[in-house]
């Protein structure tokens, strides 16, 4: 488990890429491809896949090993079990040389021409088109690179395959779906809205979490018994007691500062894209990570193992504390930060995917807010108990209490986890996470931890307790009253909107008891993701429309439809004013084949429109220059923009003249059109 850094980075570099790639697909720089297919039978084909190979590049074979770089053909369309691979081979014997980039590993490659065939049979009499890529690297030198070709092969009538290049393809017919000409942003019908107020999260609060975790940290094994130990050492060790203050609060500021620039990359990538938090957040496959992660967190709390860097980092690192200088003080922070990590580790795990989960263009700063908040806590009390070393007296002593912590942590931790299963589920429609079940596991994790605190279940670890002392029994009696207040969260009655949970746990729609369970005071939308059908109902009702863009894992979405819209006054002028239309943004149900395509602004950016999300996403940032979630735009049915935008606005008053003011904008359209 020492590693769990290392795969959790190559992880988020892995999934987190696939989520936030807007580019188009990419071009093989260094070999060309011809595609073409044989019939060897019914039903059955030889694909053959031609390469011309730069001068001077090595293209490595498909003989190669699975481990090994390699030629691999890799079909889309074999998940649906349309066809199935049978064989794929070199059609000439390639050469073979020992490669120094690879540590004199035998390659086998081509130059200037190569030939793959793989041959394929389909599952059954129906021949269907076929889509994928080639992967392969190419070398040259001290540079090795992996490419890719995509290619697709098309059936005709009489059940043959013919092989052209692949990968989406720029429609103007569908982009015209996306590029709505009629909205005018700068020109709405009412001078009211605020497209520019970043609603998701207030960076201040996101501050204060991070402080709050980096609490919870200070009070755990790793970091609590180094505050006496590191003040005494710099207040005793020091020529005066002056210069021992001053390395004991140059070292807090380190922590802080270290701390702080874990977050500076962020910044690189959202500077590539300004959905890259939201895509990162609602990344199924991510979230499924993280949930695996935090269970191993939780775990390891448990104390079934322990999570630690592996050990050569922790050695360099402190092998350059040793040094009697600023230098010295910065690595001695920075070793802190590294053994200390398997108590730190699952608290800043929660604190990046919350940051991310905010969904906002500015999810970065939001990510930086919380590092800072987490590192001042962290930092703080080393640099304060150096200057009033007394206080060192007032520190309780080390001892099992400590171990309690952890494993309330450990619970806290598998309850998060299943925010993020949560996450994949809601995206992916799964079906296995409804509200009533999110509860229901909640209410369990809460009902453990309450029994531990009181000391009815123990762990191997745990000290033997001779007497509850009060801050267990207050907090015991605290997650107690919590679980209490989650039961009427499993039933199907007025009581099951949980406000302190909205945002958190799933849609009220998303339940046991059908999508019409809940109904207290919830606004259903008129058309679910579809904007053309909204538009075609909406003058057929003369009616303007609301667009609602939101996400299934959008939290925030979650408490404008659970406290903003339940409220009577707004119910009301939502549905009996409007035809509204909830637009997901994460939505990952791929849209038809014929409906997929490559968008190219005229600014020069590209996106692939794989997803339904895909779809609505880049619809919000072409008319509205905006990606966060919430967003809700109030047009005619001819497009004509009635109010400026908004974002989340939790104040129920503002939002309700802002509906107001959209159906004023609405008379003076109607009274115009009637002259």
């Amino acid at each position: 488990m020492k590693y769990i850094v290392s795969l959790m980075s190559a992880f988020l570099l892995l999934f987190g890429t696939a989520a936030v790639a807007q580019e188009p697909e990419a071009t093989p720089v260094h070999a060309k491809w011809e595609f073409s297919a044989e019939k060897k039978a019914p039903g059955e084909f030889i694909l053959k896949f031609k390469a011309k190979i730069d001068q001077g590049w090595k293209l490595m074979a498909a003989s190669m090993g699975d481990d090994d770089p390699n030629t691999r053909i890799v079909f889309d369309s074999l998940s649906d079990s349309r066809a199935a691979i049978q064989a794929l081979a070199d059609v000439k014997a390639p050469l073979s040389a020992q490669e120094p980039l690879l540590d004199n590993m035998e390659i086998k490659y081509f130059e200037n021409e190569a030939e793959v065939t793989a041959t394929i049979k389909y599952n059954s009499d129906s021949i269907k088109n076929l889509r994928g890529n080639v992967t392969y690297f190419v070398l040259k030198g001290e540079e090795i690179l992996p490419e890719e070709a995509p290619f697709t092969f098309v059936a005709d009538a009489a059940g043959n395959l013919t092989g052209e290049e692949g990968g989406l393809k720029a429609d103007a017919a569908i982009a015209e779906r996306i590029d709505r000409k009629a909205v005018d942003l700068k020109n709405p019908v009412m001078k009211v809205g605020d497209i520019g107020k970043e609603g998701n999260s207030n960076p201040w609060l996101i501050f204060i979490f991070g402080v709050i975790g980096g609490l919870l940290a200070l009070v755990t094994p790793c970091v609590f018994p180094m505050i006496p130990l590191t003040v005494s050492f710099f207040t005793k060790s020091a020529q005066d007691k002056k210069k021992g203050i001053t390395s004991a609060v140059t070292y807090g500021f380190f922590i802080f500062l270290i701390y702080l620039a874990v977050s500076l990359p962020f910044h690189l990538l959202s500077s590539a894209d300004p959905a890259i938090f939201n895509n990162i957040s609602t990344n199924v496959w991510l979230n499924v990570i993280f949930f695996a992660v935090f269970v191993v967190f939780a775990l390891s709390f448990f104390g079934l193992f322990e999570i630690t860097l592996p050990s050569s980092l922790a050695s360099k690192t402190d092998s350059k504390a040793d040094k009697s200088s600023i230098i010295g003080i910065f690595f001695m922070a920075l070793t802190l930060v590294v053994v200390s990590f398997s108590c730190t580790g699952p608290i800043l795990g929660t604190l990046l995917a919350s940051a991310g989960s905010a969904g906002s263009t500015n999810g970065a700063w939001m990510l930086t807010a919380g590092l800072a908040g987490f590192g001042v806590s962290l930092g703080l009390p080393f640099a304060l108990f150096a200057l009033f070393p007394n206080w060192l007296n007032s520190l309780p002593k080390s001892g099992g209490w400590l171990t309690s912590v952890k494993v309330v942590l450990g619970f806290i931790e598998l309850a998060l986890a299943v925010k993020f299963l949560s996450n994949a589920d809601l995206v992916m429609h799964w079906g296995i996470l409804h509200r009533e079940t999110f509860f229901l596991i909640w209410i369990i994790i809460g009902l453990l931890t309450t029994l531990y605190l009181f000391g009815v279940i123990k762990f191997p670890h745990d000290s033997p307790i001779k007497k509850l002392g009060k801050v267990r029994i207050f907090f015991g009696i605290l997650f107690a009253a919590f679980t209490l207040y989650l039961i009427p969260g499993i039933t199907n009655t007025k009581y099951s909107r949980i406000k302190l949970m909205s945002g958190f746990a799933p849609p009220m729609s998303y339940s046991w008891y059908g999508n019409n369970a809940h109904e207290n005071g919830a606004v259903e939308p008129d058309v679910m993701n579809d904007y053309f059908k909204a538009l075609a109902l909406a003058k057929e009702k003369n009616k303007p429309v609301m667009i609602d863009f939101t996400g299934w894992a959008c939290v925030n979405c979650r408490n404008m439809e659970e406290n903003v819209w339940t409220d009577p006054e707004v119910h009301s002028l939502i549905q009996d004013n409007f035809v509204l239309v909830s637009l997901y943004t994460d939505d990952r149900k791929k849209l038809p084949e014929e409906e997929q395509f490559k968008y190219t602004h005229a600014e020069g950016w590209s996106k692939k429109i794989v997803t339904v999300g895909d779809h609505w996403a880049t619809f919000q940032r072409v008319n509205f220059i905006n990606q966060s979630q919430p967003l809700y735009v109030l047009i005619t049915p001819d497009e004509q923009l009635l109010t400026w935008p908004v974002a989340y606005e939790p104040d129920i008053q503002k939002y309700a003249d802002w509906l107001k003011a959209g159906l004023e904008g609405w008379k003076k359209v109607n009274a115009t059109a009637t002259k």
